[in-house]
């Protein structure tokens, strides 16, 4: 059993030890009580224990549109995520962009070629401080505190959007139509969405409670190009990495607490 095999086996296994077993922590996107819960004890004290957080080393994918592509295909076959043409109503957790629209805050001035021609991966960042939670009305979207996922209950979304302009990061997308009809192949171990709710990244929650990677680091792991695990475990391998390498988070300065980390 190799070293990060283990390391997942003892995400899942501390997410059991929660209370949280596997059938349960796919509930984490579905679950009221689990919703209410989180959401209310939000910003009352520092979270303690695990804070899952991802880090994106941009090095190994310079010019790899392929494995951006295969990265992003397997999360959204994971996740039933349909395909919809067309930037009103697509549909994504995970997608390609500029470096200038990844990181709007970070200087393009004399950038180098590689980073001005490059498409980058962005997902929903899992921010400490999620704006995205304050501002729903139904607790629909929540802060998992065992784990520090941002995580959805769509059966108390209303579809009101208000997480969408709240997320400075635009990591949401709302169902127009219901994409059931849009998929080719289901996957049965996770729920499909329905019209007029909100959707996006869960960390893949529901493979973490299984002792899997999330779809996004097995799909390039030929490449070992996003590392995933807790940030709050100094032996951690994705500690260590930010510990000894330089690294940038999408919108920092507004003080979201981004946990998605990229080398670039």
């Amino acid at each position: 059993m190799d070293k990060q095999r283990r390391t997942f086996l003892k995400l899942a296994g501390a997410t059991a030890l929660a209370g949280l077993s596997a059938p349960v922590v796919v509930n984490l996107n579905a679950t009221p009580a689990m919703a209410s819960a989180a959401a209310a004890g939000h910003g009352e004290e520092k979270r303690q224990g695990m804070r899952l957080g991802l880090l994106i080393d941009m090095r190994k994918l310079y010019g790899r549109t392929d494995l951006l592509d295969k990265a992003t295909e397997a999360c959204h076959r994971v996740h039933n995520v349909p395909k919809i043409e067309g930037k009103k109503s697509e549909i994504k957790w995970i997608w390609k962009t500029a470096y200038a629209n990844a990181f709007i805050d970070q200087s393009v001035n004399h950038a180098s070629k590689t980073t001005r021609e490059s498409e980058f991966l962005v997902l929903c960042n899992h921010c400490d401080e999620p704006p995205c939670v304050r501002v729903c009305p139904t607790k629909a979207t929540f802060v998992e505190k065992k784990t520090g996922i941002v995580a959805m209950d769509y059966h108390r979304c209303i579809g009101c959007r208000f997480c969408m302009m709240g997320c400075p990061y635009g990591a949401r997308s709302f169902n127009w139509m219901d994409p059931q009809p849009l998929l080719k192949s289901v996957n049965p171990d996770f729920p499909a969405r329905m019209r007029g709710v909100v959707e996006k990244c869960n960390f893949c929650g529901e493979r973490l409670a299984l002792g899997k990677e999330p779809a996004c680091v097995e799909a390039v792991k030929e490449v070992g190009a996003i590392i995933f695990g807790d940030l709050n475990d100094p032996n951690s391998e994705i500690s260590k990495v930010l510990d000894r390498e330089h690294t940038i988070q999408r919108n920092a300065a507004l003080g979201t607490k981004p946990s998605v980390f990229y080398i670039v």
